[in-house]
């Protein structure tokens, strides 16, 4: 006997999503142009952290898409895995950037370059700007799922780079001390790498189907086993399929007396409602596979 049980995926709203999207790439095409034009490494930093976080949007705006659209018998899933592979990729790239600046950062210490600062505090005011504009609009709808508070995130952390930029700017006009540009550039790749290495670390313990944050699997497995009826728990497995989107698939030992009085159907029923209302993260998406005791010695004849 088996239950499956699950809920529809939440999207989120586009709207906003689109809306911020178009201003940070306005913001990064205008950040590139200022760092060519001044000379800055704390602005091209800022530019490609922004750029990332474009990725970021979109992949939000692709996930909201794309888990619209219908499940398939190929792709039973649909593309809910998708937005995984986007942040793999998005990580990978920032890291790669993030060393490079550092490399950079430290050279320039050593062999300081001119920066014009006047114009880059022009230029870090306008990208400022562009990222409170993208924060007034995704403000209102950021409590909606997990991809607006991530793409919300996202932005305010362009808004701190803006406001770093602004502020090298502003001591090489009043001091000249040029060096203050690579010091800021090192100091945002100091604060977005380690974010970074955790999204990567995320993305890869999903794809290795790894249990999801914030569950312990030995505390599901014990919780269930104390329900009435039940003898036993065995091939548990919780995995992550995308964000918000964990999965359960167990094995119940149930007493024989269940066959026989027709209670099979209320232990399922206490099952669901354990994963799913009992611990921190819900477990809406469960599989179980109902068993006698009489079924042990079977199934052990079997894995042998």
């Amino acid at each position: 006997m088996g239950s499956h049980h699950h809920t529809s995926p939440t999207s989120a709203p586009r709207g906003p999503l689109a809306a911020a999207l178009g201003i940070t790439l306005g913001v990064f095409v205008l950040q590139v142009i200022g760092a060519v034009w001044t000379g800055s490494l704390a602005l091209l930093f800022d530019s490609v952290h922004v750029l990332t976080d474009a990725a970021g949007l979109a992949m939000a705006l692709g996930a909201a898409t794309l888990a619209a659209r219908p499940t398939t018998p190929r792709r039973s899933w649909g593309f809910r895995r998708a937005e995984v592979i986007a942040a793999l990729l998005q990580a990978a790239f920032l890291l790669a950037v993030g060393a490079y600046v550092l490399v950079e950062g430290v050279r320039r210490l050593i062999d300081p370059e001119d920066v014009a600062a006047p114009q880059l505090i022009i230029f870090g005011v306008v990208g400022l700007a562009g990222n409170l504009a993208a924060l007034a609009i995704l403000t209102r709808h950021r409590a909606a799922n997990f991809n607006l508070r991530a793409a919300f995130l996202e932005v305010l952390n362009d808004a701190l780079g803006s406001v770093a930029v602004i502020v090298a700017a502003v001591v090489i006009t009043l001091t000249g001390w040029m060096r203050a540009d690579a010091v800021v550039a090192m100091l945002i790749g100091v604060l977005i790498i380690p974010r970074t290495l955790t999204l990567l670390r995320e993305t890869i313990d999903v794809l290795l189907e790894s249990t999801p944050a914030g569950i312990d699997l030995e505390d599901v497995r014990a919780h269930m086993a104390r329900l009435p009826q039940v003898r036993d728990v065995h091939d548990l497995h919780i995995t992550q399929i995308a964000t918000g989107l964990p999965v359960l698939t167990a094995h119940i030992v149930v007493d024989d007396a269940c066959y026989r009085d027709g209670s099979a159907h209320a232990v399922l029923d206490q099952l669901q409602e354990c994963v799913s209302q009992h611990f921190e993260v819900g477990i809406d998406h469960c599989t179980f596979q109902i068993e006698p005791l009489g079924h042990i010695p079977h199934e052990t004849e079997l894995s042998h």
